[in-house]
Parts: C-alpha cells; structure tokens; sequence
C-alpha cells in the first residue's frame, strides 16, 4: 500500500502545471519597456502600482494615477505625467477602447 501511494503520488506529480511567468514589453520611445509587476487599485481604478524594467533594468515600485495624470515614486514624491513619460505608456496600454 505504501509503495502505491508512492507512485501514485509520482504520477500525479507530472500532470502540475507550474504558471507562467511573462512580462509584456514594448518599445516605446527608443527604449525597451517590460511591466514585471502590475495591480490595479480595488477602491481607485484609475490607479496601478506598477514595477517596470528599461532598457533591462528594474525599477522601483512606483503608483500611477491615470485620472490626475500624476506618479508617486518609492520616496513620496509625486511627479506629474510628462507628454512622453512612461505614465502615459501605461494609462494608455490599459485605457479602455
């Protein structure tokens, strides 16, 4: 009984699929842009705590207000969305058509 167990469990084992792990990337602007990590807000739906890589390198978590076109970096800050910036590169990769 032991050893049936054992196998069973041997068997079973094979058919786990483990998930995916994918970033989306773009090129936007010359530079190479992957989301490694993003959430949407459950209260603000217009908000999304992203993690991005450019060009290859991670950045810190930064928290993206689509509505009042604005970034919250890591330390605080708020810095308004610029034309070309990558805030706009998320609000509008999610933006509903």
């Amino acid at each position: 009984m032991k050893y049936f167990v054992l196998i069973l469990l041997l068997i079973l084992s094979n058919f786990y699929i483990f998930p995916a792990y994918a970033s989306v990337c773009r090129n936007y602007n010359g530079h190479q842009i992957c989301i490694l990590s993003i959430n949407r807000s459950a209260k603000n739906y217009w908000e999304y705590r992203v993690v991005l890589s450019v060009d290859g390198e991670k950045t810190p978590l930064e928290v993206y207000n689509c509505r009042q076109k604005v970034k919250i970096q890591s330390d605080g800050t708020v810095v308004p969305l610029e034309n070309q910036d990558l805030g706009q590169f998320i609000c509008k990769f999610f933006k509903k058509p």
